[in-house]
């Protein structure tokens, strides 16, 4: 089989260029090893996680409500409708992907592709092996959970996929990393009922985002934990029949503490190295990254990298965007993947987002910045939904005020970054924010009243009597 262009891997990132490519008038092959479209994200990743993360939110919301006088009673949790519903929503999903292929007449090859040239790919099947060749080829092959090395073989030690299943909700769970997949798991489990200690490695949760966001989450989820030890390292894990008793090292950890299961979210490796990429005469990082260019072109010049396999932010909708400029380019249109920001969302309760440049990057690059940031406990939306806890806090250069960054914490901070993102990619500086018109009242004001802060206009708060010119 011949097509203009093979697609490795249906991700988010993959799909969106096999469909691009196919919108351009190119012949399009798309494989992918599992039967259903979607990649991770869609069927083991992003779309079950958020599924169960807005399950858990509401049962925080029913349990905080009763400050309102309101009482619901006690849960009860069906674990089978859940799951159910749960696969629903991915099987809707997925078959909606599967329509949208055949719409475009995308050929969706299942199975496992290899290289075997920088022309020729062998997609290897239940039914046997089929022979591919093409003209150009984009690798979107994802990446898969990092593994901690000498943990024992032991099926009650997971990952974020095995998290997914809900098997059971166990009494005791141990999450090893306080990244953000760490912790919306653990945001889960703790409302589906289990008794969860997060262990992570460095001072700090979530790495990568401003501490003064992530403190109003660790402060909400801390009271719903049994434990949170940072600092802290996992020396061993022995299995017993009743237990795994897992040997900690840190300063406030127990020695010894049992656990009836253990989800080791430390991170994800590429999958660049999986697909005999050196057989096409790909170059790969140290790290096992796809090297490419600002077209996502790889250094054989046919072939594009996109998503997880070219380097982090691991982010499905980096993927989708770098997907759609490597589709592009493979058609000969000038497309470049030149983004000012791309958003980080923990979907946790509080969530967190941030987009462009964090405060902590600025400090450590000498970037010379202002900032405005606007409590929650200012907003007259948040205080009427009990929730205020969050801040939105806004960087802009000191050189010509623009905005180059900002992060939000609090409830759908995933939605509101949006509007920050566009932002910074309109080059919009501290006035122009201010003086855009929010409705009243809304979360969404916090980035206009953020903007005041800096600029020194607002009035929403008493900062000394500042003004601007």
């Amino acid at each position: 089989m011949n097509y203009d262009l093979v697609v490795f891997g249906s991700g988010p990132g993959g799909y969106t260029s096999a469909f691009r490519a196919a919108d351009l008038g190119m012949k399009v092959g798309l494989v992918e090893r599992h039967t259903q479209l979607g990649g991770v994200c869609l069927n083991v990743g992003c779309i079950p996680s958020k599924t169960l993360l807005h399950v858990a939110r509401v049962i925080s919301e029913v349990r905080d409500i009763s400050e309102f006088g309101v009482d619901f009673g006690e849960k009860h949790i069906d674990l089978r409708k859940l799951i159910a519903k749960k696969d629903s929503v991915v099987s809707k999903l997925t078959k909606g992907l599967a329509g949208l292929a055949k719409q475009r007449q995308v050929d969706v090859l299942t199975g496992k592709a290899m290289f075997v040239g920088s022309n020729e790919a062998k997609v290897d099947a239940a039914t046997g092996s089929l022979s591919v060749t093409f003209e150009q080829a984009i690798v979107a092959t994802g990446s898969s959970p990092t593994k901690l090395s000498g943990l024992p073989d032991d099926p009650r030690i997971i990952n974020s996929t095995g998290a997914l299943d809900l098997e059971n909700i166990p009494e005791r769970l141990l999450v090893i990393g306080g990244g953000i997949i760490g912790l919306e798991m653990a945001s889960v489990y703790a409302e589906l009922g289990s008794r969860v200690t997060i262990v992570e490695l460095t001072p700090n949760l979530m790495f990568g985002a401003d501490q003064d966001l992530v403190m109003p989450l660790e402060n909400k989820i801390s009271k719903r934990l049994e434990a949170v030890y940072k600092e802290t390292q996992v020396v061993a894990i022995d299995t017993d029949i009743d237990a795994l008793v897992v040997s900690l090292d840190g300063a406030d950890a127990p020695s010894k503490a049992a656990f009836d299961k253990v989800l080791v979210a430390v991170g994800r490796e590429p999958n660049g190295s999986k697909i005999n990429s050196d057989t096409a005469g790909l170059v790969l990082s140290d790290k096992g990254f796809i090297e490419v260019d600002g077209q996502m072109r790889t250094n054989v010049s046919h072939i594009y990298a996109i998503g997880d396999v070219v380097g982090a932010p691991m982010l499905a909708h980096k993927a989708a965007h770098q997907g759609k400029v490597a589709a592009e380019a493979a058609a000969g249109l000038k497309s470049f993947f030149e983004p000012k920001g791309i958003p980080s969302v923990a979907y946790t309760d509080p969530e967190v987002a941030w987009v462009g440049l964090t405060e902590d990057d600025a400090i450590r690059t000498g970037t010379r910045f202002s900032k405005g940031i606007f409590p929650w406990s200012a907003s007259g939306r948040s205080l009427s939904m009990g929730r205020t806890e969050g801040l939105t806090k806004l960087i802009f250069d000191e050189k010509n005020n623009q905005i180059i960054g900002g992060g939000i914490v609090g409830s759908n901070a995933g939605d509101l970054i949006a509007e920050v993102g566009l932002a910074i990619e309109m080059g919009s500086d501290v006035h122009d924010l201010g003086l855009t018109i929010h409705p009243h009242p809304t979360l969404a004001e916090t980035i206009s009243n953020a903007s005041e802060v800096s600029a020194g206009t607002v009035t929403d708060l008493y900062l000394g009597g500042t003004k601007s010119d």
